[in-house]
Protein backbone atom coordinates (compact mmCIF):
# COMPACT_ATOMS: atom_id res chain seq x y z
CA UNK A 1 0.00 0.00 0.00
CA UNK A 2 1.37 3.38 -1.11
CA UNK A 3 1.93 6.12 1.51
CA UNK A 4 -1.07 8.29 0.33
CA UNK A 5 -3.29 5.29 0.39
CA UNK A 6 -2.73 4.66 3.71
CA UNK A 7 -2.93 8.46 4.91
CA UNK A 8 -7.06 7.90 4.08
CA UNK A 9 -6.95 5.05 6.28
CA UNK A 10 -8.37 6.09 9.87
CA UNK A 11 -7.00 4.47 13.83
CA UNK A 12 -7.55 4.25 17.08
CA UNK A 13 -4.50 3.91 19.01
CA UNK A 14 -5.28 1.83 21.66
CA UNK A 15 -2.54 2.27 24.98
CA UNK A 16 0.08 4.16 25.08
CA UNK A 17 3.12 2.42 26.26
CA UNK A 18 6.76 2.68 24.18
CA UNK A 19 4.68 0.69 21.63
CA UNK A 20 1.52 3.29 21.61
CA UNK A 21 3.93 6.07 21.35
CA UNK A 22 6.39 4.95 19.13
CA UNK A 23 2.96 4.66 16.21
CA UNK A 24 2.06 8.08 17.29
CA UNK A 25 5.55 9.44 16.51
CA UNK A 26 5.79 7.30 13.00
CA UNK A 27 2.30 9.04 12.24
CA UNK A 28 3.06 12.50 13.38
CA UNK A 29 6.67 11.91 11.18
CA UNK A 30 4.74 10.74 7.95
CA UNK A 31 1.47 13.40 8.20
CA UNK A 32 -0.33 10.33 9.13
CA UNK A 33 -3.11 12.77 10.26
CA UNK A 34 -6.50 10.81 10.82
CA UNK A 35 -5.84 8.84 14.22
CA UNK A 36 -7.02 9.16 17.98
CA UNK A 37 -5.63 7.73 21.25
CA UNK A 38 -6.50 5.96 23.82
CA UNK A 39 -5.46 4.45 27.32
CA UNK A 40 -7.29 3.12 30.01
CA UNK A 41 -4.80 4.04 32.83
CA UNK A 42 -4.09 7.57 31.72
CA UNK A 43 -6.64 10.24 30.57
CA UNK A 44 -4.33 13.07 29.92
CA UNK A 45 -1.92 11.54 27.58
CA UNK A 46 -2.52 13.05 24.51
CA UNK A 47 -5.82 14.36 25.43
CA UNK A 48 -6.60 16.69 22.37
CA UNK A 49 -6.70 13.00 20.34
CA UNK A 50 -8.55 11.56 22.64
CA UNK A 51 -12.29 10.74 21.50
CA UNK A 52 -14.85 11.66 24.21
CA UNK A 53 -16.68 8.51 23.24
CA UNK A 54 -14.58 5.18 22.84
CA UNK A 55 -17.09 2.81 21.71
CA UNK A 56 -18.18 5.04 18.57
CA UNK A 57 -14.53 5.74 17.39
CA UNK A 58 -14.25 1.56 17.59
CA UNK A 59 -17.02 1.77 14.96
CA UNK A 60 -16.24 4.78 12.83
CA UNK A 61 -11.91 4.30 12.66
CA UNK A 62 -10.60 1.67 9.75
CA UNK A 63 -7.82 0.20 12.06
CA UNK A 64 -7.72 -0.25 16.09
CA UNK A 65 -3.67 -0.38 16.41
CA UNK A 66 -3.43 -1.93 19.70
CA UNK A 67 -0.53 -2.40 22.17
CA UNK A 68 0.89 -5.63 22.49
CA UNK A 69 0.28 -5.65 26.80
CA UNK A 70 -3.08 -5.89 26.46
CA UNK A 71 -4.96 -8.99 26.43
CA UNK A 72 -8.89 -8.92 25.22
CA UNK A 73 -9.06 -11.90 27.88
CA UNK A 74 -8.34 -9.72 30.73
CA UNK A 75 -10.09 -5.93 29.42
CA UNK A 76 -12.23 -4.27 31.16
CA UNK A 77 -13.78 -2.82 27.91
CA UNK A 78 -15.59 -5.76 26.97
CA UNK A 79 -16.83 -4.30 23.64
CA UNK A 80 -13.82 -3.99 22.05
CA UNK A 81 -13.86 -7.78 21.67
CA UNK A 82 -16.63 -7.00 18.94
CA UNK A 83 -14.13 -5.28 16.85
CA UNK A 84 -11.20 -7.84 17.12
CA UNK A 85 -11.48 -7.68 13.06
CA UNK A 86 -9.95 -4.06 13.16
CA UNK A 87 -7.03 -4.91 15.63
CA UNK A 88 -3.99 -4.59 14.07
CA UNK A 89 -0.15 -3.85 15.38
CA UNK A 90 2.96 -1.84 14.95
CA UNK A 91 4.60 -4.60 12.89
CA UNK A 92 1.55 -4.77 10.67
CA UNK A 93 1.66 -1.26 9.49
CA UNK A 94 5.48 -1.81 8.16
CA UNK A 95 4.11 -4.51 5.88
CA UNK A 96 1.28 -2.69 4.98
CA UNK A 97 3.12 0.11 3.80
CA UNK A 98 5.33 -2.64 1.64
CA UNK A 99 8.94 -1.25 2.11
CA UNK A 100 11.83 -2.54 0.34
CA UNK A 101 13.14 -4.43 2.41
CA UNK A 102 13.76 -8.37 3.57
CA UNK A 103 12.12 -9.38 6.95
CA UNK A 104 13.25 -12.19 9.36
CA UNK A 105 10.63 -12.35 12.09
CA UNK A 106 11.70 -14.80 15.07
CA UNK A 107 9.44 -15.84 17.92
CA UNK A 108 9.11 -19.13 20.55
CA UNK A 109 8.61 -19.20 23.95
CA UNK A 110 12.62 -18.87 24.98
CA UNK A 111 15.44 -17.88 22.99
CA UNK A 112 13.81 -15.43 20.63
CA UNK A 113 16.00 -12.49 21.90
CA UNK A 114 19.24 -13.84 21.57
CA UNK A 115 18.60 -15.55 18.25
CA UNK A 116 17.73 -12.46 17.05
CA UNK A 117 20.69 -10.95 18.01
CA UNK A 118 23.01 -13.35 16.96
CA UNK A 119 21.24 -13.27 13.16
CA UNK A 120 21.40 -9.36 13.55
CA UNK A 121 25.51 -9.98 14.50
CA UNK A 122 25.90 -12.73 11.25
CA UNK A 123 24.72 -10.39 9.08
CA UNK A 124 26.22 -7.18 9.64
CA UNK A 125 29.41 -9.01 9.58
CA UNK A 126 28.99 -10.05 6.46
CA UNK A 127 28.51 -6.74 5.39
CA UNK A 128 24.65 -6.70 5.34
CA UNK A 129 22.34 -3.30 6.21
CA UNK A 130 20.27 -4.65 9.44
CA UNK A 131 18.02 -3.29 11.73
CA UNK A 132 16.98 -4.98 14.97
CA UNK A 133 13.56 -4.61 16.69
CA UNK A 134 9.87 -5.36 17.65
CA UNK A 135 9.75 -7.47 21.12
CA UNK A 136 13.75 -7.86 22.00
CA UNK A 137 13.17 -3.89 23.15
CA UNK A 138 13.04 -1.52 20.04
CA UNK A 139 9.96 -0.54 18.61
CA UNK A 140 10.29 -1.01 14.81
CA UNK A 141 8.56 2.09 13.92
CA UNK A 142 11.60 4.28 15.61
CA UNK A 143 13.72 2.20 13.31
CA UNK A 144 14.82 4.45 9.83
CA UNK A 145 14.03 1.56 7.37
CA UNK A 146 16.42 1.69 3.90
CA UNK A 147 15.82 -0.27 1.04
CA UNK A 148 17.52 -3.54 0.75
CA UNK A 149 18.07 -4.31 4.15
CA UNK A 150 17.16 -6.73 6.43
CA UNK A 151 14.53 -6.09 9.21
CA UNK A 152 15.22 -8.47 12.07
CA UNK A 153 12.22 -8.58 14.39
CA UNK A 154 11.58 -10.54 17.62
CA UNK A 155 7.56 -11.20 17.60
CA UNK A 156 5.99 -12.30 20.65
CA UNK A 157 2.52 -14.31 20.97
CA UNK A 158 0.86 -11.08 21.85
CA UNK A 159 1.66 -9.48 18.88
CA UNK A 160 1.18 -12.48 16.49
CA UNK A 161 -2.30 -13.02 18.36
CA UNK A 162 -4.16 -9.88 16.62
CA UNK A 163 -1.38 -9.31 13.64
CA UNK A 164 -3.42 -9.41 9.80
CA UNK A 165 -0.76 -8.64 7.36
CA UNK A 166 2.82 -9.64 8.40
CA UNK A 167 4.22 -11.46 5.42
CA UNK A 168 8.13 -12.73 6.39
CA UNK A 169 10.51 -13.90 4.21
CA UNK A 170 12.02 -15.99 6.43
CA UNK A 171 9.77 -16.77 9.45
CA UNK A 172 10.95 -18.88 12.73
CA UNK A 173 8.97 -20.57 15.22
CA UNK A 174 12.30 -21.79 17.92
CA UNK A 175 9.63 -23.65 20.41
CA UNK A 176 6.56 -23.62 21.85
CA UNK A 177 5.97 -24.55 26.31
CA UNK A 178 3.53 -23.24 28.34
CA UNK A 179 3.63 -19.57 28.98
CA UNK A 180 1.33 -16.42 28.93
CA UNK A 181 -1.71 -18.51 29.54
CA UNK A 182 -3.32 -15.53 31.71
CA UNK A 183 -2.88 -13.50 28.97
CA UNK A 184 -4.24 -16.37 25.86
CA UNK A 185 -6.24 -18.15 28.26
CA UNK A 186 -5.53 -21.09 26.96
CA UNK A 187 -2.21 -23.05 25.63
CA UNK A 188 -4.11 -23.62 22.45
CA UNK A 189 -4.79 -19.82 21.80
CA UNK A 190 -1.06 -19.41 22.74
CA UNK A 191 0.13 -22.05 20.31
CA UNK A 192 -2.70 -20.85 17.68
CA UNK A 193 -1.07 -17.37 18.09
CA UNK A 194 2.36 -18.55 17.25
CA UNK A 195 1.66 -20.32 14.40
CA UNK A 196 0.35 -17.34 13.06
CA UNK A 197 3.81 -16.03 11.69
CA UNK A 198 3.47 -18.13 8.89
CA UNK A 199 -0.38 -17.77 7.79
CA UNK A 200 0.12 -14.82 5.12
CA UNK A 201 3.77 -16.20 3.80
CA UNK A 202 3.34 -16.92 0.05
CA UNK A 203 5.52 -19.96 -1.91
CA UNK A 204 8.82 -18.16 -1.95
CA UNK A 205 9.31 -17.58 1.70
CA UNK A 206 10.96 -19.47 4.32
CA UNK A 207 9.15 -21.08 7.45
CA UNK A 208 11.76 -22.26 9.75
CA UNK A 209 10.15 -24.39 12.14
CA UNK A 210 11.57 -26.29 15.47
CA UNK A 211 10.78 -30.21 14.53
CA UNK A 212 8.40 -30.55 17.56
CA UNK A 213 6.27 -27.94 15.67
CA UNK A 214 6.40 -29.48 12.25
CA UNK A 215 3.40 -31.73 12.48
CA UNK A 216 1.40 -28.12 13.90
CA UNK A 217 2.51 -26.53 10.65
CA UNK A 218 1.87 -29.03 8.56
CA UNK A 219 -2.24 -29.35 9.76
CA UNK A 220 -2.63 -26.07 8.46
CA UNK A 221 -3.02 -24.43 4.93
CA UNK A 222 0.58 -22.89 4.96
CA UNK A 223 2.47 -22.49 1.57
CA UNK A 224 5.87 -20.75 2.90
CA UNK A 225 8.58 -23.54 2.24
CA UNK A 226 9.05 -25.57 5.63
CA UNK A 227 12.71 -26.21 6.59
CA UNK A 228 13.00 -28.28 9.58
CA UNK A 229 16.20 -27.38 11.54
CA UNK A 230 18.79 -30.48 12.09
CA UNK A 231 20.94 -30.19 15.04
CA UNK A 232 23.13 -33.16 13.81
CA UNK A 233 24.51 -30.38 10.84
CA UNK A 234 25.16 -27.80 13.62
CA UNK A 235 27.19 -30.69 15.88
CA UNK A 236 29.49 -31.16 13.17
CA UNK A 237 30.81 -27.50 13.04
CA UNK A 238 30.04 -26.53 17.05
CA UNK A 239 34.01 -28.36 17.87
CA UNK A 240 35.18 -25.14 15.78
CA UNK A 241 33.33 -22.60 17.86
CA UNK A 242 35.62 -21.44 20.81
CA UNK A 243 33.11 -19.25 21.82
CA UNK A 244 31.64 -20.98 25.57
CA UNK A 245 28.57 -19.07 25.58
CA UNK A 246 27.52 -20.09 21.67
CA UNK A 247 28.92 -23.92 22.79
CA UNK A 248 26.58 -24.23 25.60
CA UNK A 249 23.68 -26.82 24.91
CA UNK A 250 21.58 -23.69 25.86
CA UNK A 251 22.05 -22.46 22.66
CA UNK A 252 22.17 -25.54 20.47
CA UNK A 253 18.85 -25.98 19.11
CA UNK A 254 18.29 -22.36 18.00
CA UNK A 255 21.34 -22.17 16.42
CA UNK A 256 20.35 -25.19 13.97
CA UNK A 257 17.67 -22.73 13.23
CA UNK A 258 20.16 -19.88 12.69
CA UNK A 259 22.20 -22.51 10.53
CA UNK A 260 19.70 -22.95 8.24
CA UNK A 261 18.95 -19.14 7.61
CA UNK A 262 23.10 -18.56 6.57
CA UNK A 263 22.48 -21.56 3.60
CA UNK A 264 19.78 -19.82 2.41
CA UNK A 265 21.79 -16.50 1.50
CA UNK A 266 24.60 -18.39 1.34
CA UNK A 267 26.88 -17.79 4.04
CA UNK A 268 29.56 -19.79 4.18
CA UNK A 269 30.46 -21.80 7.40
CA UNK A 270 33.42 -20.73 8.00
CA UNK A 271 31.69 -17.13 8.19
CA UNK A 272 29.46 -18.30 10.66
CA UNK A 273 32.01 -19.47 13.24
CA UNK A 274 33.68 -16.23 13.21
CA UNK A 275 30.89 -14.04 13.97
CA UNK A 276 29.59 -17.06 16.30
CA UNK A 277 32.73 -16.50 18.02
CA UNK A 278 32.82 -12.95 18.26
CA UNK A 279 29.14 -12.73 19.88
CA UNK A 280 28.69 -11.55 23.47
CA UNK A 281 25.49 -13.11 25.06
CA UNK A 282 22.44 -10.72 25.70
CA UNK A 283 22.63 -9.92 30.14
CA UNK A 284 20.30 -10.99 32.20
CA UNK A 285 20.25 -14.88 29.86
CA UNK A 286 22.77 -17.56 31.14
CA UNK A 287 25.25 -14.57 31.74
CA UNK A 288 28.48 -15.81 33.61
CA UNK A 289 29.30 -11.95 35.09
CA UNK A 290 31.52 -13.42 37.74
CA UNK A 291 33.97 -16.12 38.76
CA UNK A 292 35.79 -16.40 42.02
CA UNK A 293 37.84 -19.11 43.17
CA UNK A 294 36.03 -22.44 43.17
CA UNK A 295 32.86 -20.26 42.00
CA UNK A 296 30.99 -19.17 39.13
CA UNK A 297 28.12 -16.70 38.95
CA UNK A 298 25.45 -17.07 36.73
CA UNK A 299 22.61 -14.74 35.93
CA UNK A 300 19.33 -16.12 34.40
CA UNK A 301 16.69 -13.62 35.55
CA UNK A 302 14.95 -13.47 32.35
CA UNK A 303 14.05 -17.43 32.89
CA UNK A 304 10.62 -16.59 33.83
CA UNK A 305 9.18 -19.79 33.19
CA UNK A 306 10.45 -23.61 34.48
CA UNK A 307 11.05 -24.32 31.16
CA UNK A 308 13.42 -21.62 30.75
CA UNK A 309 15.12 -22.15 33.76
CA UNK A 310 15.38 -25.77 32.91
CA UNK A 311 18.51 -24.88 30.34
CA UNK A 312 19.97 -23.37 32.74
CA UNK A 313 19.93 -26.66 35.44
CA UNK A 314 21.09 -28.93 32.53
CA UNK A 315 24.01 -26.85 31.39
CA UNK A 316 25.50 -26.20 34.92
CA UNK A 317 26.78 -28.65 37.86
CA UNK A 318 27.22 -28.60 41.55
CA UNK A 319 24.14 -25.60 41.72
CA UNK A 320 23.41 -23.31 44.44
CA UNK A 321 20.04 -22.32 42.77
CA UNK A 322 17.69 -19.10 43.42
CA UNK A 323 14.38 -19.58 42.24
CA UNK A 324 10.91 -17.86 43.10
CA UNK A 325 8.96 -14.66 42.14
CA UNK A 326 5.55 -14.58 40.60
CA UNK A 327 5.01 -18.05 38.73
CA UNK A 328 3.48 -18.68 35.07
CA UNK A 329 -0.12 -20.36 35.20
CA UNK A 330 -0.42 -23.96 35.20
CA UNK A 331 3.71 -23.94 35.16
CA UNK A 332 5.22 -27.31 37.20
CA UNK A 333 8.88 -28.01 38.06
CA UNK A 334 9.79 -30.94 36.93
CA UNK A 335 13.30 -31.85 37.98
CA UNK A 336 13.58 -35.40 36.47
CA UNK A 337 17.17 -36.01 35.47
CA UNK A 338 18.27 -32.67 36.86
CA UNK A 339 18.18 -33.65 41.13
CA UNK A 340 22.15 -34.25 40.22
CA UNK A 341 23.16 -30.94 39.43
CA UNK A 342 21.67 -28.92 42.12
CA UNK A 343 23.22 -28.82 45.40
CA UNK A 344 20.64 -26.57 47.00
CA UNK A 345 17.75 -24.09 46.31
CA UNK A 346 16.66 -20.39 48.02
CA UNK A 347 13.64 -19.68 47.36
CA UNK A 348 12.73 -15.77 47.49
CA UNK A 349 9.35 -13.81 46.24
CA UNK A 350 5.61 -13.88 47.73
CA UNK A 351 4.76 -17.43 46.22
CA UNK A 352 6.82 -18.96 48.43
CA UNK A 353 4.17 -21.53 49.26
CA UNK A 354 3.84 -22.88 45.62
CA UNK A 355 7.57 -23.71 45.58
CA UNK A 356 7.80 -25.62 48.59
CA UNK A 357 5.33 -27.58 47.52
CA UNK A 358 6.96 -28.23 43.88
CA UNK A 359 10.35 -28.79 45.98
CA UNK A 360 9.10 -30.44 48.59
CA UNK A 361 10.83 -34.42 48.55
CA UNK A 362 12.83 -33.34 45.52
CA UNK A 363 15.59 -30.98 46.71
CA UNK A 364 17.34 -29.51 49.84
CA UNK A 365 15.68 -25.98 49.92
CA UNK A 366 15.36 -23.21 52.79
CA UNK A 367 13.38 -20.43 52.73
CA UNK A 368 15.29 -16.89 52.04
CA UNK A 369 12.46 -14.37 50.81
CA UNK A 370 15.04 -12.47 48.96
CA UNK A 371 17.75 -12.07 46.67
CA UNK A 372 20.31 -10.41 49.67
CA UNK A 373 19.22 -12.80 52.08
CA UNK A 374 19.80 -15.84 49.60
CA UNK A 375 23.37 -14.49 48.23
CA UNK A 376 24.59 -14.18 52.75
CA UNK A 377 23.47 -17.73 53.13
CA UNK A 378 24.62 -19.38 50.15
CA UNK A 379 28.17 -17.60 50.93
CA UNK A 380 27.90 -19.75 54.34
CA UNK A 381 27.03 -22.95 52.63
CA UNK A 382 30.10 -22.56 50.27
CA UNK A 383 32.28 -22.22 53.60
CA UNK A 384 31.52 -25.50 54.41
CA UNK A 385 31.39 -27.20 50.84
CA UNK A 386 34.31 -29.16 49.67
CA UNK A 387 33.79 -29.33 45.93
CA UNK A 388 36.44 -27.28 43.50
CA UNK A 389 33.53 -26.12 41.04
CA UNK A 390 30.30 -24.45 42.25
CA UNK A 391 27.62 -22.39 40.34
CA UNK A 392 25.53 -19.92 42.06
CA UNK A 393 22.71 -19.61 39.74
CA UNK A 394 19.89 -17.30 39.64
CA UNK A 395 16.91 -18.77 37.11
CA UNK A 396 13.63 -17.39 38.93
CA UNK A 397 11.19 -19.74 36.50
CA UNK A 398 9.19 -16.77 37.34
CA UNK A 399 8.28 -13.23 36.95
CA UNK A 400 9.41 -10.22 38.79
CA UNK A 401 7.16 -8.20 39.51
CA UNK A 402 6.53 -9.44 42.72
CA UNK A 403 9.73 -7.50 44.02
CA UNK A 404 11.27 -5.84 40.79
CA UNK A 405 10.05 -3.95 38.31
CA UNK A 406 11.29 -6.50 35.78
CA UNK A 407 13.43 -9.13 35.07
CA UNK A 408 16.13 -6.97 34.48
CA UNK A 409 15.96 -5.16 37.79
CA UNK A 410 16.21 -8.19 39.05
CA UNK A 411 19.56 -8.95 37.14
CA UNK A 412 21.35 -6.05 38.11
CA UNK A 413 20.39 -6.67 41.60
CA UNK A 414 21.47 -9.92 41.88
CA UNK A 415 24.72 -9.26 40.36
CA UNK A 416 25.63 -6.08 42.95
CA UNK A 417 24.99 -8.38 45.95
CA UNK A 418 27.01 -11.27 44.45
CA UNK A 419 29.99 -8.97 43.82
CA UNK A 420 29.31 -6.75 47.01
CA UNK A 421 29.44 -10.29 49.15
CA UNK A 422 32.11 -12.08 47.20
CA UNK A 423 34.72 -9.80 48.29
CA UNK A 424 33.25 -10.11 52.06
CA UNK A 425 33.24 -13.80 51.85
CA UNK A 426 36.39 -14.84 49.58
Amino acid sequence: MLLEKFKDLSFLIYGLGITGKSVINFFDKNNIKNYKVWDDHDKFLYKKKRPSDLNKTFKEVNYIVLSPGISLFKLKNKTLKKYKNKIITDIDIIFLLQKNFKSILVTGTNGKSTTCKIISHILKKRGFKTYLGGNIGKPILNSKIKQNSFLIIEISSFQLAYSKFIRPDYAFLLNVTNDHLDWHGSYRNYLNSKMRIFENQKKNQFAIVNRKMKNEFKKRKNVGKLITPNIKNYIKIKTKIKNPYIKSEINSENISSILELTKLLKISNKSLINSLNTFIGLPHRYEIFLKKRKCTFINDSKATSFQATKFALQNSKDIYWIVGGLPKKNDKIDLKGLKKNIVKTYIIGKNINFFKKQLKNQLNYCVSKNLRNSIIQIFKDLKTTKRKNNTVLLSPSSASFDQFSNFEHRGEEFKKLCKRYAKKYT
